[in-house]
């Protein structure tokens, strides 16, 4: 009982980083535009380069989201990988 309840609680705090990563993202993809259009067009190229010197942390499935996903507009991008 003790191992599964470990478990839950390991998930949920990659979960919480994860996400705090996306959000690290777009929040980069917002105050520079550089990022935005690099983010837009090729977006593996974004995830390597960070911003400002700073990586961001994605689970294996955010990142394959982001780089499977082709969007105008970061707005799009949004919409698009909260549908996932």
């Amino acid at each position: 009982m003790l191992a599964m309840q470990q478990t839950i609680q390991n998930q949920q705090v990659q979960q919480a980083g994860g996400q705090r990563g996306l959000n690290h993202l777009l929040a980069a993809a917002v105050v520079s535009r550089q990022f935005r259009e690099m983010l837009l067009q090729d977006p593996e190229a974004a995830l390597q380069r960070g911003y400002l010197g700073e990586k961001f942390e994605l689970s294996h499935e955010e990142r394959e989201r982001l780089t499977s996903v082709r969007a105008r507009s970061l707005a799009d991008l949004v919409r698009t990988i909260a549908v996932f």
